[in-house]
């Protein structure tokens, strides 16, 4: 079988995967070219070649592993029409991500970009206006494996959480879950909305004029999901007029976030540049899910993360 790589392991790892009985090729995601060389590969692991790479010339293309756990990069429907497997690196990034949304939820309770602010300014004020994390609420919108390891890290603080997910299912560390019809009621117990749900048409604009008025005045948002999953215009005007106390924001609308945005200039704001899921750990455990599936794959057992990809998760 041959596998082509548009991410360089380092000559350990792509060793063992050769291996495994595959022919490995490799070619740099950010200079890949259609060539002879790659029109029968069997597997694709990748990020997102896709703007150079059209997959219907892949005759022989029969999985996708990808390095990312959102899928929006994917040509859908071709993936569809050829009947290509995807796995997605769901868990790879979930304790960093996780870790993240613990630091902002208590950088954004306790005003720490104002007093960054002061120290670089030399000023000495107290802040009578900082909050405990203690006995608070905080939902997750979406209680997939980083909502899960955050929930986890959570627990130490004495919190109730809470989940929003399809059907309402409890899982993992949630002490109860609510099913996506009830998002209103959920978000208006929270004084910390998470979101960490799949980006998918039904969750586009999912905060909007309406859901976010629900959300009781002064709680704080965090979204580490995607930034279509917030009306960011609604999300600003909601800032602006202190009914959000604050927000903390790895995902946009659009990225890199535009100079002239609003949210730059808003000191209850915290903004990230798309980083929350980096970490030293972040190549190893990414290869660990991928050789693990590419032993599956050679073997014809059946793959770890496999996507819906109708349902785009």
């Amino acid at each position: 079988m041959k596998v082509l790589f548009t991410y360089n392991y380092g000559e350990e790892k792509m060793k063992a995967i050769a291996e495994l009985g595959y022919e490995v090729i490799y070619a740099d995601e950010k200079e890949i070219v259609y060539r002879d060389e790659i029109s029968d590969i069997d597997a694709l692991v990748c990020y997102n070649p896709f703007d150079k790479l059209d997959i219907s010339d892949l005759k022989q293309l029969k999985w996708i592993q990808l390095s990312s756990i959102g899928i929006d990069q994917l040509p859908k429907h071709k993936a569809i029409e050829k009947r290509i497997i995807v796995t997605n690196n769901k868990s790879g990034y979930s304790i960093p991500i996780g870790e993240w949304i613990v630091l902002k939820t208590l950088e954004l309770l306790k005003n720490s970009s104002s007093f960054y602010s002061k120290q670089s300014e030399k000023k000495w004020k107290i802040d009578p206006t900082v909050l405990e994390l203690y006995n608070k609420t905080v939902c997750f919108v979406g209680t997939g494996s980083i909502a899960g390891e955050a929930a986890k890290r959570l627990r130490g603080f004495e919190v109730k959480i809470i989940g929003i997910n399809t059907s309402g299912k409890k899982t993992g560390n949630f002490d109860i879950c609510y099913p996506i019809k009830e998002l209103e009621y959920a978000l208006s117990q929270a004084d910390i909305v998470v979101l960490s749900v799949p980006y998918t048409k039904e969750t586009h604009h999912l905060i909007d004029e309406k859901s976010i008025g629900f959300i009781k005045k002064g709680a704080c948002l965090i979204n580490i999901a995607r930034g279509s999953i917030i009306k960011e215009p609604v999300l600003i005007e909601a800032l602006e007029k202190g009914e959000i106390r604050g927000a903390a924001l790895d995902v946009f609308e659009e990225e890199p976030l535009p100079e002239d945005s609003p949210l730059w200039n808003m000191n209850n704001v915290i903004i990230t540049p798309h980083n929350s899921w980096v970490s030293e750990m972040r190549s190893e455990r990414r290869y660990n899910i991928i050789y693990e599936n590419m032993k599956r794959f050679i073997s014809g057992e059946r793959l770890m993360n496999i996507v819906d990809i109708e349902k785009g998760y």
